[in-house]
């Protein structure tokens, strides 16, 4: 009678253990994806973000689903996206942008939030630290302020006799765009560059009057901030960099790929897959708070030698031998 007791009772408890795994594995988690820019413009990080989440086993519509909202260049609405997505009850939210993730911030203290592309996460307020971010906040860091800096360098090397640099901006860019303002206005002095800043509304309308207001200015070479406007119209950056033959340097690879001269900065694929690394440990239960922020590690100098032909830019042997890659 002991026996046949035990044995009940062992089959019970299988029971309840293989129901409760089978919950497990059916339960559907629920991602919010917060970005200030477009869908079409961001597809591209958006397909690496996801390739990775498969690959690690998260799959759309078998075990998660990701609530996507884009504030179509109108950061100001950020604030009631965020909240939109907290009354979905989200797993975690991903902040495709420092703006995105201290808007996601401000409306909870204790959903997760992943962010994919900090330029400075503890000057924003956003984490502690990076060894030890707190709260409910982790995720990548770019170095953008330190890699615009460098991009103006390479822009002088490339372009010969450059005195005057035209720097197409937002009026208000928010944190990531001030600091690498900050930066570059000091690396132009000690470049001995004049660096004339040309506002832009975040309107691809307004694009092209930023580019004739350059031509006016009679600028050698033309670039802008890192940030998601900016690369969201990177079809359309390019083409006014060829039509007023402007050689121009870009934050991503993607913009070469458009037909961009060059590029130099952070692999922000590599971010992208690296954020859905962060979700995956956290709907498996890690805590943000016990997530160091990481920094980018890959980084690349690409250069379009069609590109360069179209402007009339001849680019020296020694100056292509730097690239990691050239396109002929």
């Amino acid at each position: 009678m002991v026996k046949r007791l035990v044995w009940l009772v062992t089959l019970l408890l299988l029971a309840i253990g293989t129901f409760a795994e089978a919950q497990q594995r059916e339960k559907v988690f629920r991602i919010g994806f917060l970005d200030p820019s477009t869908p079409s413009g961001m597809a591209v990080m958006v397909d690496a973000f996801r390739h990775e989440l498969g690959k690690l086993g998260w799959i759309e519509g078998k075990n998660i689903t990701i609530e996507y909202r884009f504030a179509e260049q109108k950061s100001e609405r950020l604030p009631e996206l965020a909240a939109d997505l907290i009354r979905l009850k989200v797993d975690v939210i991903v902040g495709a942008s420092s703006t995105s993730a201290l808007a996601a911030k401000s409306t909870t203290t204790t959903i997760p939030i992943v962010m994919t592309q900090s330029a400075d996460p503890v000057g924003a307020g956003l984490v502690a630290s990076l060894a030890r971010p707190g709260g409910n906040i982790t995720g990548l860091s770019t170095l953008s302020p330190e890699l615009t800096t460098k991009r103006l360098e390479i822009l002088k090397d490339a372009v010969p006799k450059l005195l005057r640099v035209g720097l197409v901006r937002l009026p208000v860019g928010g944190i990531g765009q001030d600091l690498q303002l900050k930066e570059l206005r000091v690396a132009a002095l000690a470049l001995k560059l004049k660096l004339e800043e040309i506002e832009t509304q975040p309107d691809p309308k307004d694009l092209e009057s930023a580019f004739q207001t350059a031509k006016q200015k009679q600028v050698g070479a033309i670039m802008t901030p890192a940030g998601p406007f900016f690369f969201a119209e990177r079809n359309r950056i390019v083409e006014l960099a060829v039509k007023y033959r402007l050689p121009a340097i870009y934050f991503q690879k993607e913009f070469v790929d458009e037909g961009g001269l060059m590029s130099y900065g952070v692999d922000y694929d590599d971010l992208y897959r690296r954020a859905a690394v962060y979700v995956d440990k956290i709907l498996k239960g890690a805590k943000p708070a016990d997530l160091p922020v990481q920094q980018a590690t890959k980084f690349e100098f690409v250069i379009n030698l069609k590109a360069a032909k179209r402007i009339g830019l001849t680019l020296s042997p020694e100056f292509l031998a730097r690239a990691n890659q050239v396109i002929k």
